[in-house]
């Protein structure tokens, strides 16, 4: 229902401008959007597009239209012109009948499309960290949104299970682990393995030093000659031959880690459809690499290496295939969405990636582009910024890299502490204090990352997230409580709650800025859509929260004498809450009944 009235002045527009100008106008080309706050009106059309048809000034013409739009539309009640500007007012019918009619569900779309979306793409070499928060995330909320608007999603997550870096944690368990474990060592599997990793980075320093001292080599050249360097190259030849040694602790060791990641994501609350592994898809693009070479679209060097010639499209010249034969991340790549596209009749890829990456995805499309496959257009790097913290705030144990669980842990802890100061738990058991806890901490964090510009670089503090009277999740929740608690007292004190409210009463300035926000709606989950953009919807829901506590103040509701408009406000309230709740369900994020 939302946008339908827009369709509708855009329909009759259209209408007056064949009628009364003698020219066709496209309707989707009339522009309807909502009159800004400071003008009376609700919904405004842009006339300065439509004087090259009426061959007549701004104002004369949109008196024109207004008075045709009068006619056709009985909801209208005025308009008024703005240099160029026609609003709108509609009558309060309008309005009640919006809120008696309109249902919850979101508006669908009409073309559904099947869409993959790849998030997170872990390394088994090392946990999760701060970055992998905002990648995890953004490509659930993304996910959702899509699938709000009635696509086919599918969420796939790519694990890089195998390289040189695994190796290197491999090889330090294997020299400097005694057999430890998880269960031995009693920590997650991803930390274990993670310490290796810089385990092994600590002793290579140390060799490199020693070469460069001693064996007077450059940096570069010691790095290269490093005793550990060497096994870990050896250790990966093995791997890629089949060695049933190294692979069983391969096996043993990523086992680990994947139970670490799996306890990860269920306290981000984000899940998968599908997981790829490394491992699995390295050799697929190698087919490609040679069915390129005979199209003429790939050329192999003098060494036997294979390239693409990008320069026509303002690139350079990229490596697909080592001169040894062996794959490189884009060989892979475009092996594993070759299969995709093939396995799933794919409408649209979008990789969440960060935008380090970028020039790696333009590489890829223009790739499919040049074998002339037709959905090279399809595929979408979804590039977001980096995330950091303010210095000095968290530390890990790297000392440079935050783990996703330490923030997590943090964030559940200034959550306890923070809403015990605010005295917010009172008459909750121990259980439910910690659940309450557990949502208000988690709802800080992911709130606060996805109302940003995924695009934009960000600054996240722990502390400013958790704040109950700002731009957070936790006010968000607190305003969703809040409504839930007029419901509950209205049964506690047997209030009859009806739909006796039909167009009894002239609405309220408040009361209107409310409706006309929860009109919106399903425009901005189409802008999301659109733009890919979880933070419209959670700019949306603050919005509507924070428009809703000035209405509360202002207004009352349980205690309004006036039955009629009593009714007519626990209608708002409800469907305030409604919205809230399936906006908040888009970011990944639980609404607690009370706190």
């Amino acid at each position: 229902m939302a946008m339908n009235i827009q369709k509708e002045i855009q329909h009759q527009a259209a209408n007056a401008i064949a009628e009364l100008y003698g020219a066709p106008m496209n309707k989707s080309d009339i522009q309807v959007q909502e009159t800004r706050k400071e003008f009376t009106g609700d919904f405004t059309v842009v006339i300065f597009p439509i004087t090259r048809f009426s061959k007549k000034s701004p104002q004369v013409t949109a008196d024109e239209i207004g008075n045709y739009l009068l006619k056709a539309i009985p909801d209208i009640k005025s308009f008024e012109i703005v240099q160029g500007f026609l609003n709108l007012l509609f009558n309060d019918t309008f309005w009640y009948n919006y809120l008696q009619t309109s249902g919850n569900e979101w508006e669908q779309t009409e073309t559904k499309q099947t869409i993959m979306v790849e998030y997170s793409s872990p390394n088994t070499n090392k946990p999760l960290h701060l970055g992998h928060i905002r990648n995890n995330l953004l490509g659930y909320s993304v996910a959702e949104i899509l699938k709000a608007r009635g696509h086919h999603v599918i969420k796939a997550n790519l694990i890089n299970d195998r390289g040189i870096h695994i190796c290197k944690s491999m090889l330090a368990w294997m020299k400097f682990g005694n057999g430890e474990t998880p269960e031995t060592f009693d920590v997650k599997g991803d930390h274990l393995v993670g310490k290796y990793y810089v385990e092994f980075d600590k002793a290579l320093k140390g060799q490199v030093y020693e070469l460069e001292t001693l064996g007077k080599l450059t940096k570069e050249e010691a790095a290269k000659q490093a005793p550990l360097m060497l096994e870990a190259q050896e250790m990966l030849q093995k791997w890629e031959a089949g060695d049933p040694e190294t692979r069983r602790i391969w096996e043993m060791m990523n086992g680990w880690v994947y139970k670490g990641f799996a306890e990860t994501y269920k306290s981000l609350g984000v899940d998968f459809d599908k997981f790829y592994y490394e491992s699995q898809t390295y050799i697929l693009g190698k087919d490609i690499v040679n069915e390129g070479l005979e199209k003429g679209v790939f050329k192999k060097r003098d060494d036997g290496s294979v390239w693409i010639d990008l320069t026509d499209e303002g690139l350079d010249e990229k490596l697909v295939l080592r001169k040894d034969g062996t794959s490189v991340y884009i060989t892979q790549d475009m092996g594993t969405i070759t299969n995709r596209f093939q396995e799933f009749a794919l409408n649209r890829m979008i990789y969440v990636v960060g935008n380090e990456q970028e020039y790696h995805f333009k590489v890829l499309k223009l790739i499919f582009k040049k074998f002339g496959i037709n959905w090279w257009n399809d595929l979408f790097h979804l590039s977001y910024g980096m995330v950091e913290l303010p210095s000095g705030k968290m530390k890990s144990r790297e000392g440079t890299v935050v783990d996703a669980d330490d923030l997590i842990a943090e964030m559940l802890e200034t959550s306890e502490r923070q809403t015990k100061e605010l005295g917010k738990i009172e008459g909750l058991s121990d259980a439910e204090q910690k659940e309450l806890f557990r949502k208000i901490g988690m709802a800080a964090l992911k709130f606060y990352i996805l109302k940003a510009d995924p695009k934009k670089q960000m600054m996240f503090d722990p502390n400013e997230s958790i704040d109950f009277l700002g731009f957070t999740g936790p006010f968000i929740q607190y305003t969703y409580t809040r409504i839930k608690s007029i419901f509950r007292k209205a049964v506690a004190d047997n209030v009859a709650i009806n739909e006796n409210y039909f167009n009894i009463h002239p609405i309220q300035s408040l009361e209107k800025e409310l409706l006309r926000l929860l009109y919106k709606k399903d425009s901005v989950l189409y802008e999301s859509e659109v733009n890919l953009s979880p933070a419209l919807i959670a700019n949306y829901a603050y919005d509507l929260a924070k428009t809703y506590n000035k209405f509360y103040h202002d207004h009352k509701v349980l205690g309004e004498p006036d039955k009629d408009i009593r009714n007519f406000r626990l209608a708002i309230s409800d469907k305030t809450a409604y919205t809230i709740l399936a906006c908040m369900n888009l970011l990944g994020i639980e609404l607690p009944e009370k706190m």
